[in-house]
């Protein structure tokens, strides 16, 4: 249900100015009958001063006095004739000018060591521009040659779990969308994965017969008898 503006000052001049029941106000302004009820006794902790719904153009006289007449009528709202207002798309994040010289070194790190990081996951992370990122990305950015990537988070133009969250989109993305030829080159084979097994009969040969054992046991002792 569309509420006038500012429904309880609204509401607090309905009350001084005209004749509508308690229902009927509560009913256009979005609020309890026992709330206006409250109001009209001065039973609010904060004075309230009324709104004229005639003058900013929500009500007209003619609607107030239909309504006076017949107390089982509802005030209608006018239609404001104002355009709606445009919904702005949040931009890049605001950061100090103290930092923004920061933002070339930030983004050269990420190519670095993130290079499936897309463009506007960077530009949400540092609240920079798509130009600067293709600049550094193609290595034509004016400073390019005394960049010293350094990271982001480090730098405070984004947190580490906003880094890290970005990152693992990123390599899912980068992962769904890799060639399977790709995949089964990084995946390992059956020798790398598996540790090498000896058979029993590998096992046995490797041992050293209880005869010989025996023999190299009595070694010494031959030896002094000898003597």
């Amino acid at each position: 249900m569309t509420v006038p503006l500012m429904p309880r000052a609204t509401a607090a001049w309905l009350i001084e100015n005209t004749s509508l029941t308690f229902k009927q106000i509560g009913k256009f302004c979005g609020m309890h009958e026992l709330e206006i009820e409250a109001i009209a006794n001065g039973e609010t902790s904060a004075l309230i001063t009324g709104l004229d719904p005639i003058m900013n153009g929500q009500l007209s006289a003619e609607e107030i006095k239909r309504c006076e007449t017949d107390e089982t009528r509802d005030l209608i709202l006018l239609k404001s004739n104002l355009p709606e207002p445009i919904k702005q798309h949040k931009g890049p994040r605001y950061t100090p000018i103290s930092k923004r010289a920061d933002k070339p070194a930030a983004i050269a790190w990420c190519l670095k060591h993130y290079p499936d990081l897309t463009d506007a996951q960077l530009r949400r992370l540092i609240g920079t521009t798509k130009q600067t990122i293709t600049a550094i990305r193609e290595r034509s950015h004016w400073n390019y040659n005394n960049l010293v990537p350094r990271n982001p988070a480090d730098l405070g133009l984004c947190r580490y779990e906003e880094l890290q969250r970005e990152v693992d989109k990123a390599e899912a993305i980068a992962a769904k969308n890799r060639p399977p030829e790709e995949v089964l080159e990084m995946q390992p084979t059956l020798s790398e994965a598996t540790p090498s097994e000896t058979t029993p009969s590998e096992a046995n040969s490797s041992k050293i017969p209880l005869s010989e054992m025996t023999h190299f046991a009595m070694g010494d002792n031959s030896d002094i008898s000898k003597q």
